[in-house]
């Protein structure tokens, strides 16, 4: 890789951020012109400074400090723009010795995920978000939620135990797993977890045995035809069968509370929220019938970012419609991917390339035959069994761009682009992370490309086959505006109450 010049600082880093708002670190272009490896000063300040403060050192409204360090423990949290952080760690790359220095790395911005809050709260202000831990049981992303009041779907004891450790009461917890382990639902009556589902008779059974005071809620099947990941071939009881489990749930002298559903992961159709949320009605008339009195409504998960204000229309209409008298019904929902996709941007470094010499013709015979075949082949530093296990498990299609080429982050619109494709590391030949889009052609060892929307099921699943490391994460609150001061409050108010133990 060229040797990486920076541009010195024009001012100390202690710098005084009042009156910028977020919009203006929100708009840094990815290839801008400029010299190689350059960004303007104040981005370079901000981005090279590894304890940068604000003057004032206390955020408006409270006289908590803010510092990088809110959780000793946890990695530091910065300030900025993702996009500085980015070409930071790929400066901060070229300049190391260390033989890890080149890793692949992730950058997360905590203030999308706070955004994505607001945004919920906007739309559905009536039901509750319990984040479903699975979909990125991060660190920061289930402190910076649990400050901000959501609850947690949790579906093993596991993601109950890294609930519970950050401080979370037990009754923001609902264990959403149909079918779980004897050992399971006991470990969940001890450490005070009431809320779960169930889908079966022998369900019922366990938890009469392992933890007869839980608050049961019936999972019901509801349509998955029209999502990403289907969940009804494993879970849900068909209508029909609800009459029958409630019987022998009220034979066991057990509490049943509630119906839920789940539309599936990544729904793409949300008309579909309408007809579920009618049988979920269904379901209450069932618990009536079987002497229940029903109070609670999980409207479950599968929420995109894209599509989130139509399904939100389509789910507040149809709550209105099956239930317009809602006096003693509490609604939660399992939104996952919605909070986090947008939050986590991947950076990689390409390890190796395959392309026909620039002195030699055409090597295969059916080159010409197969005029859409890439021509060159990438292979970077993370692949299908690290981050981009959400190819082969969650059905995701990525789109890689360039980072940085030849020691800059310029790539000028005239520069040629080829067929393409881009590979992991591994040795495996289904480690194929993009097996064809357009690249340019003279990328080369030591440059770096860049993927965005990676913050669902990616890291959380990654493994670390054929040693190779998994990726480490950079945070950031985002900008110097108000949702970055607000972002580092709420943690700081987290850090402090768990600390007394509140």
């Amino acid at each position: 890789m060229s040797r990486v010049e920076t541009i010195s600082t024009s001012s100390p880093v202690d710098i005084t951020v009042s009156g910028r708002s977020d919009s203006e670190y929100s708009s840094f272009s990815r290839y801008g012109d400029g010299p190689s490896w350059t960004t303007n000063a104040l981005v370079d300040n901000l981005s090279s400074s590894p304890t940068l403060r604000l003057t004032a050192g206390q955020l408006p409204g409270g006289n908590i400090n803010v510092d990088e360090n809110i959780f000793p423990l946890l990695p530091p949290l910065l300030r900025g723009h993702p996009d500085v952080h980015l070409r930071n760690g790929v400066m901060n790359a070229s300049r190391s010795a260390d033989p890890d220095a080149e890793n692949a790395f992730f950058v997360a911005d905590l203030s999308q995920v706070y955004r994505q809050h607001l945004r919920w709260q906007a739309c559905l202000p009536e039901i509750q978000p319990f984040y479903a831990v699975k979909c990125n049981p991060d660190p920061y992303v289930l402190r910076l939620l649990a400050a901000l009041g959501t609850g947690f779907d949790c579906a093993s004891n596991g993601e109950i135990s890294q609930i519970l450790d950050i401080g979370v009461d037990p009754s923001r917890i609902i264990y959403a797993n149909p079918c779980k382990a004897v050992s399971f639902v006991r470990n969940a009556g001890k450490v005070g977890v009431s809320c779960m589902t169930f889908d079966n008779e022998d369900e019922l059974y366990k938890i009469a045995r392992a933890h007869p005071g839980a608050q049961l809620v019936v999972r019901i099947l509801a349509d998955d035809s029209k999502s990403v990941c289907a969940f009804n071939i494993k879970f849900g009881a068909a209508l029909a069968t609800v009459p029958g489990l409630l019987a022998k749930a009220k034979e066991l002298n057990l509490d049943v509370v509630g119906v839920s559903f789940h539309v599936g992961s990544g729904c793409y159709d949300p008309s579909v929220y309408t007809d579920a949320v009618m049988r979920a009605k269904t379901a209450f008339d069932m618990g009536t019938e079987a002497g229940y009195q029903f109070s609670l409504l999980d409207v479950g998960g599968g929420f995109e970012d894209a599509l989130f204000e139509q399904a939100a229309t389509f789910l507040t209409d149809a709550i209105a419609t099956y239930f317009s008298d809602r006096r003693g019904i509490k609604v939660i929902a399992e939104p996952g991917r919605f909070y986090v996709s947008k939050a986590f941007s991947l950076a990689t470094n390409i390890i190796a390339r395959r392309a026909p010499s620039a002195d030699a013709g055409p090597t295969n015979e059916n080159s010409e035959a197969q005029p859409d075949r890439p021509s060159v082949m990438y292979y970077i530093n993370d692949g299908v069994y690290g981050a981009f296990n959400c190819i082969l498990f969650d059905h995701q299609t990525v789109h890689p761009y360039v980072l940085s080429m030849g020691g800059s982050f310029h790539v000028a619109s005239s520069e040629p682009v080829a067929n393409s494709s881009v590979w992991g590391p591994t040795c495996d030949s289904i480690d194929c992370v993009c097996p064809a889009t357009q690249l340019p052609g003279a990328l080369r060892v030591g440059d770096w490309l860049g993927f965005d929307g990676m913050g669902a099921y990616t890291v959380c699943a990654a493994s670390q086959f054929n040693g190779f490391a998994v990726s480490r994460v950079i945070y950031t609150t985002g900008g110097f505006g108000a949702t970055a001061l607000e972002v580092r409050r709420e943690l700081a108010k987290f850090a402090m109450a768990d600390r007394h133990g509140l």
